[in-house]
């Protein structure tokens, strides 16, 4: 094992003997911890969709906390994933991803004996933090250990893991809750051994070179770039709902957050130690596959977040089965993802499968703009495979891309900031697609019925209706309405898919290195030494 050491700022002085070549049988051991780790953090994203009203029933909440119990967990994970990388640069790495372990299991604990909202939101902020820790870290250990020209495989791999979580998670989330002996608490309990045994298995399989560093963190840019990214995220969850896109307080907020990132970039151009390094931008793959990332995450978080409401309404499905129609995305992301991993280790090449995938991403989505609520669950089916093919050839490879292209010393910056412009674009499409489908039900049912509108069971145009307690013909019109204002979403969510396309397009396919990135730091603190 290696041990290096780090005086100043940045300077760094490798000790010891050169690291050692990770073995199959240890990279698959810890792999599987850290598998785990990231199954159970971003199952905690989406687990709580389909159980959300009964939450809210039981504990006594408002329309307004329905939302805030889903972005406060978002808004903690993505705010938090650049500092996270950051500190991967300069500390333990196995030591961090254990740190953002134990988080999750306390956040998960909390959450599950919350006895109201208000416990509950502060729990989804520690479930955030640890979840935000383990979306980073994972990929920069993945890196830590594997080659570029090996990683293909193992990171096909765990792009399939990260897909699964995050679609089934409304299929777990409703069986839970339509399992009577269970209920929703499981949601936030499921978790919690999966996560104390990843932080075994990680302590006993994961071996990576102590890392020894005096440096400096930049507070003042990790609270800054914290700041506004929380109060843009915040922006977009409240405008729309809580006040006007165009009133004076949207204008504030939004304002607010721009100048707290421009004074970000101010500091972060002038520290030492900055927690994002704007030289990563100067490298033309970093930049564009950055651009893809955010891109990727609006079009596909802001589309597919809304499905499991669509089975429900416009089709008159139940959480559970609702749940279980989200199975063809899963399967096509798993199978694309894992056969584009195994390819690319084989050949080495691998901008075909970047550009491939946004092209048919973009297709699912053209597909997906085309439901009504008389679409065949065959032909629904076929669109969700579609869609999940092309996301499982590009999202994680276009962390592979970037991986590839920088110096070792920068792998924990790098994929974290790729992490969180995924992450905040999803955060974004969430928040203001789910606006844009508010307002279009709601002129919808203005339009077709008339003063019925909020007199047809729900009270408001802007409440989601229960169909149970609707009358036969108005269940017609709202499930007509539902379809529409969902297949506008994936209408627009195609051209954003589309420059996801246009992007990768221009990213410059280089050889994969056949180093791990452990490997690769010893080579470039050598050089440094020899000069």
């Amino acid at each position: 094992m290696t041990s290096t050491t780090t005086s100043g700022a940045g300077s760094a002085e490798p000790v010891g003997e050169p690291a050692s070549k990770t073995s199959p049988r240890e990279v698959v051991q810890a792999m599987s911890g850290l598998m785990m780790g990231m199954f159970v953090a971003i199952l905690a994203s989406t687990v709580v969709s389909n159980a959300l009203p009964r939450i809210i029933a039981d504990l006594h909440g408002s329309q307004s906390v329905y939302t805030w119990i889903v972005t406060t967990e978002l808004l903690a994970m993505t705010a938090t994933v650049p500092l996270w990388g950051k500190m991967a640069d300069l500390y333990s790495k196995k030591l961090l991803i254990q740190l953002s372990l134990g988080l999750f299991v306390i956040g998960s604990l909390i959450a599950g004996f919350a006895p109201n909202v208000e416990v509950l939101i502060v729990s989804r902020v520690v479930q955030g933090l640890g979840a935000g820790g383990m979306s980073a870290l994972a990929t920069i250990v993945m890196a830590a250990m594997i080659p570029p020209r090996e990683l293909g495989r193992y990171a096909g791999i765990f792009g399939a893991v990260f897909g699964v979580a995050t679609v089934a998670g409304p299929l777990i989330g409703g069986l839970l809750v339509d399992t009577s002996w269970l209920g929703w608490r499981w949601c936030f309990f499921i978790g919690v051994p999966f996560s104390l045994a990843a932080i075994v298995l990680l302590q006993r399989t994961l071996n990576l070179p102590v890392v020894r560093k005096k440096v400096q963190i930049d507070y003042l840019g990790a609270f800054l770039i914290t700041a506004g990214v929380s109060t843009l995220l915040i922006w977009t969850t409240l405008a729309g709902n809580q006040f006007e896109w165009g009133s004076s307080t949207s204008i504030a907020m939004a304002a607010g957050g721009v100048v707290l990132l421009a004074l970000a970039v101010w500091a972060e151009s002038r520290a030492a130690e900055p927690i994002v390094p704007l030289k990563i931008f100067r490298n033309r793959t970093v930049a564009l596959t950055t651009l893809a990332s955010a891109l990727v995450g609006v079009a596909m978080f802001g589309g597919t977040v809304f499905l499991s409401q669509y089975f429900q309404i416009a089709l008159g499905k139940t959480p559970t089965v609702a749940g279980l129609m989200s199975l063809p995305m899963i399967f096509g992301l798993l199978v694309s993802s894992t056969v584009a991993g195994q390819i690319i280790t084989k050949r080495g090449r691998w901008k075909a499968f970047l550009v491939a995938g946004a092209a048919i991403m973009t297709v699912g989505m053209l597909l997906l703009s085309t439901i009504g609520a008389t679409t065949s669950t065959l032909l629904l089916s076929i669109y969700m495979v579609v869609l999940g093919a092309g996301v499982g050839m590009l999202m994680q490879n276009l962390v592979l891309a970037a991986q590839n292209d920088v110096p070792a010393q920068d792998l924990g910056t790098t994929t974290s900031v790729l992490t969180f412009f995924r992450s905040m674009g999803g955060a974004v499409g969430v928040s203001v697609l789910g606006a844009v489908l508010a307002n279009r039900v709601t002129s919808l049912m203005t339009e077709k019925l008339g003063p019925l509108a909020s007199a047809g069971g729900s009270g408001e145009t802007s409440s989601v209706p229960n169909i149970a307690d609707l009358p036969p013909e108005v269940v017609v019109i709202v499930q007509d309405v539902y379809a529409t204002a969902t297949a506008n979403l994936f209408l627009i969510g195609a051209p954003i898919a589309g420059l996801a396309l246009l992007t990768v397009l221009f990213v410059k396919e280089k050889p994969l290195n056949t180093l791990s990135g452990d490997e690769r730091l010893v080579q470039e603190q050598a050089a440094l030494g020899g000069h």
